[in-house]
Order: structure tokens, then sequence, then C-alpha cells
């Protein structure tokens, strides 16, 4: 059965407090199979055969009824992500910054985001479906992608996980 990554925007890290358990367990009585979380940011693997965008309404429409907030996510299969991950384009590991992964599943959006001027901290080059990203640590929160990604535009269509994330994900 194909295998699926779902992540969850917005938890865990100042919004939506969710207990992992708690999403593997109504991810499961949704009729998904195989569910493992990982870490504790909304990560979510998965087995059904109902395809991306029928995962993404299902679980939306889940996490909404099980825990009464305004659930995004997005969902990729494995092979897709690994894609992702293998096509990063700066050095993956960089003394004092981050290395990030903008995945939005809005392509209007992602132009949007493309064509932003990178702040002197930062790297930024589009992909397929995603925005590679990499800031100085201390510079984060100020940085052009840092800013753009806090308004409320942004927030039902797109996630951004750190490279080492995406790895543990795929392990």
């Amino acid at each position: 059965m194909p295998r699926y990554v779902v992540f969850l925007r917005g938890v865990n890290v100042g919004g939506v407090n969710l207990k992992m358990a708690e999403v593997a367990k109504t991810f499961t009585d949704a009729g998904f199979d195989n569910v493992k979380t990982i870490l504790a940011s909304g990560n979510v693997l998965l087995d059904s055969r109902s395809g991306a965008k029928a995962i993404r309404s299902a679980a939306e429409r889940a996490l909404r009824d099980a825990f009464g907030y305004e659930a995004w996510v997005l969902v990729y299969d494995v092979d897709e992500l690994r894609a992702v991950s293998d096509n990063y384009p700066f050095e993956r590991e960089v003394e004092g910054h981050h290395s990030y992964i903008t995945f939005v599943s809005d392509p209007d959006l992602l132009d949007e985001l493309a064509a932003l001027e990178p702040g002197p901290e930062e790297k930024m080059q589009r992909g397929d479906g995603v925005l590679y990203w990499q800031v100085a640590r201390n510079a984060t929160l100020d940085s052009t992608i840092g800013k753009t990604m806090g308004k409320k535009r942004y927030k039902s269509s797109t996630t951004t996980r750190n490279l080492r994330t995406v790895e543990k994900v795929l392990r």
C-alpha cells in the first residue's frame, strides 16, 4: 500500500498543542493504516490507497473534528519527499545555520515566495513545490521568509520543516 507523509501546520510551535499519540489515534480512526508520528512537530506517516488530495481532505476534517482547531496539512508520498530532500541545493549542514524546506501546495504562493529577495543572512531557491531555505540561526525570525511565513494568507498552504526533521521522517 502506498506510504504518505502528512505535515500538520502550526502544531506544537506556539500555536495548537497536540499530543502525537492522540493525533495517531485520530488518523487511525479516520481509516488510515500503519500510522506513525515522528517528533512532536506534526509529522505523520501513514498508508492509504486514497491519494494525496483525498488524504489531505480527510486528515484536515479528522483533526478539526477531534481537536476543534482550523487544521491544515500538506501530504506527500514518501518517494516524492525523498526527491525533495535529495534535491536540497545548499550544503546540508552549515555551522551556525538552519537548513529548511518550505512546502507549498499553492503554485501562486510558491511563485510569490520564490520572488522574495533573500536577506543578508539567508539563501533561497525554488524547487518542485517547495522553497529551499537556509538562514543563520540568530536570524530566522527576522529573515525575509521568517517574517513572510507568519502572515495569515500562507497558513492554509504552507509549512516549513527543518531538513533534519525531513531526514528523520524518511528513515
